[in-house]
């Protein structure tokens, strides 16, 4: 199973894209996905759950702090 993630100009919830955003295909297995697939080129996304944003940081002693 695959979880994709993207650039979709139309989802007002959705936070302005960089330029250089693109779309990446997120492998999970077991409902499990590998942290270092989200964190492949950031520290830092954003996931939209209904109408809110979420935050989710990847701290330099390796942790995870998500914030609203």
């Amino acid at each position: 199973m695959s979880a994709t993630s993207g650039d979709n100009s139309d989802d007002a919830a959705r936070p302005a894209q960089s330029p250089s955003a693109t779309t990446r295909t997120l492998t999970m297995q077991g409902g499990r996905i590998d942290s270092r697939e989200l964190f492949a080129a950031e520290r830092e996304i954003i996931i939209a759950h209904g109408e809110d944003n979420y935050r989710l940081r990847l701290t330099s002693q390796n942790k995870l702090i998500l914030t609203k």
